[in-house]
């Protein structure tokens, strides 16, 4: 007789993951034999830096570092993020009470509403976004409602129009800026706006800062924690993997308020045993260089967007300019549908881009394509859509 196995509800409840499902149709087209151009996930095509992976191989061969690691992390990469953090946007932190490394941001960003939200609690969630902030919420039993990201409002959530019920009964609100999918950036006033509606509302604010790195034409984005009463109602989550082009070394960190940072330490000492302290070395180098290694970075990218955006505009797509992130947010063009136009593309194109609606029905509309293949490749894009029928 065979054994019946259930999935928890949970699970089964959970749409399938955006770049699971990208991944399978790859796997498809590939089988095909489809010269394929992978636009859909962001991961930097850009090796990490040879100083950074000179760090890791020395640290790797010191027998203490391959014995469990300490749990909040090492105190020399805590207190490397606090000086990076000090040196970057000018914000003091304590690395002992206040700094706590991550294994890459993804994991602290879901395990931050297992500390944090009861079943029942409300999360308020921007619509397009990162799938991992729902999810978290879900995963604990607590309910999203969700907040459009919309063009005219340049893609940042109306707080304005959350009904005061909503907002009293709110336990989080997630935000990230610069933001993936649309690429979109905030400036101080709005986040001095979050900052004002936190402390009105009692909400725990968590800002994904991850792309803060990634930004052209010399702009540089703010940390969260530089605008005023920040620190009392927020968290913020970085990582080293856009940053460092170390996506697959799963380092991040997360600074802010003490007992959020606390909580979430106190979830992570339950569910793992921490980071690598070879990898953790290997990130204090890459701290320490900063902008020697992502200035190089940032230029690449801000090349490869002019000639996304500007090819993709010749051929009658419509998308701004970003700031920053390795995104570029585009339109759907002719009535269709974003997943219909992603299928256009892969079918007629050989181009991956992820459809926008994957982040969140107010993503409808809208595909999101990266900038993580070489200038070449990029300009193939342009050649290639051009052969699509829309």
């Amino acid at each position: 007789m065979d054994v019946v196995i259930k999935k928890a509800g949970r699970i089964s409840e959970l749409p399938p993951y955006l770049f699971a499902e990208i991944d399978r149709r790859k796997r498809e087209a590939l089988a095909r034999g489809v010269d394929l151009i992978d636009l859909g996930v962001g991961d930097p095509d850009i090796p990490t830096p040879a100083k950074v992976v000179e760090k890791l191989i020395e640290a790797a061969s010191k027998p203490i570092n391959h014995r469990y690691p300490n749990s909040p992390g090492l105190m020399e990469f805590r207190q490397a993020v606090a000086n990076w953090y000090k040196q970057r946007f000018g914000v003091t932190l304590d690395p002992a009470k206040e700094v706590l490394s991550l294994i890459g941001s993804k994991e602290g960003i879901a395990n931050m509403a297992a500390a944090f939200v009861d079943p029942g609690d409300l999360v308020l969630v921007p619509s397009p976004c990162y799938p991992v902030y729902p999810v978290g919420t879900s995963f604990n039993g607590g309910k999203n409602y969700f907040l459009p990201l919309t063009k005219e409002n340049h893609f940042l959530p109306d707080l304005d129009t959350i009904p005061a019920d909503v907002a009293r009964r709110a336990k989080m609100l997630w935000i990230n800026y610069p933001n993936n999918p649309t690429a979109a950036v905030a400036e101080k006033d709005f986040f001095a706006r979050v900052v004002e509606f936190a402390l009105r509302y009692d909400v725990i604010v968590c800002h994904d800062a991850a792309y803060t790195e990634i930004a052209f034409d010399g702009y540089r984005p703010m940390s969260f924690l530089e605008v005023e009463g920040a620190r009392e109602v927020s968290i913020e989550f970085h990582s080293l993997s856009k940053t460092f082009n170390m996506t697959g070394w799963r380092i991040g960190m997360a600074v802010g308020n003490p007992e959020l940072v606390s909580g979430l330490a106190q979830v992570k000492s339950n569910v793992d045993s921490g980071v690598f302290q070879a990898v953790q070395e290997a990130a204090i180098e890459a701290l320490r260089l900063g902008d020697e290694i992502v200035e190089p970075a940032r230029k690449i990218y801000q090349e490869r967007r002019d000639i996304l955006v500007s090819g993709l505009r010749r051929v009658g797509l419509q998308c701004e300019t970003p700031r920053a992130t390795f995104y570029v947010w585009v339109g759907v063009p002719g009535g269709l549908k974003s997943a219909e136009f992603a299928a256009k593309l892969l079918d007629e194109a050989g181009v991956i881009a992820t459809p926008g609606n994957g982040f969140g029905e107010p993503g409808e509309g809208y595909i999101r394509l990266t900038l993580c293949v070489d200038r070449e490749r990029l300009k193939e894009v342009t050649e290639r859509i051009q052969r699509v029928r829309f």
